[in-house]
């Protein structure tokens, strides 16, 4: 799995010096899904490297109410752990397997140095704010301006692109959760796709079209 974790690196235009050194320093860690890799509160060590499947990002309230923010994916960063561990504060969000995956966890006592020493690494750290940022404004323009069954179609389409399969296996509860609305809402919508032929369900299984 590391040789897949060098090469997606490589491409991103690491330089063969720093991924050696971000595979030496790391550590692999295996999640199955829906089992929590970072809490909300907590405070990240490590920044985590998605090498195969995908993280769920989300935001929790006080009463333990979610709202989905973005998938983490393969050679992907968390520009959210990157900014708690330099700022030295705990982090206000949960980073939740969406399906059994692999994480390279790298030392937050490393990026320092590799930011001085790397003009690489900068851009890296950079880019991924920006893709992060990018994804939040998303979030934000969605619960802002579109409609229960705009957003729940966007995240239909987010979950395939993210998974790389038309198969979706999630309960309506689960959605509902991730959308912070109820699964009444869910389930009268979801028929309601289906009917627009966008959708098909099955139990506990929804495919897209």
């Amino acid at each position: 799995m590391t040789n897949k974790l060098e090469t997606s690196l490589l491409s991103a235009g690491l330089e063969p010096a720093l991924v050696n050194e971000i595979l030496t320093s790391g550590r692999l860690v295996k999640i199955r899904a829906d089992e929590s890799l970072l809490s909300t509160g907590e405070r990240a060590g490590e920044m985590p490297l998605v090498i195969s499947g995908a993280l769920r990002i989300m935001r929790e309230d006080e009463q333990g109410n979610e709202l989905f923010l973005y998938y983490l994916e393969g050679g992907e960063a968390c520009a959210m752990s990157i900014r708690c561990c330099l700022s030295g504060k705990s982090g206000e969000f949960k980073a939740v397997a969406e399906e059994d995956s692999e994480v390279w966890m790298v030392p937050m006592s490393q990026l320092d140095g590799w930011m001085a020493k790397y003009r690489s690494f900068r851009k890296f750290v950079f880019d991924s704010y920006q893709d992060r940022f990018d994804e939040l404004m998303n979030t934000i323009d969605s619960i802002s301006f579109m409609k229960m069954d705009e957003r729940l179609m966007k995240y239909l389409l987010d979950k395939k692109q993210s998974s790389g399969s038309y198969a979706i296996n999630k309960t309506h509860e689960q959605i509902a959760q991730e959308l912070n609305t109820s699964r009444v809402v869910i389930s009268r919508l979801l028929k309601k796709l289906e009917k627009e032929d966008k959708i098909e369900l099955h139990r506990n299984r929804i495919e897209v079209l």
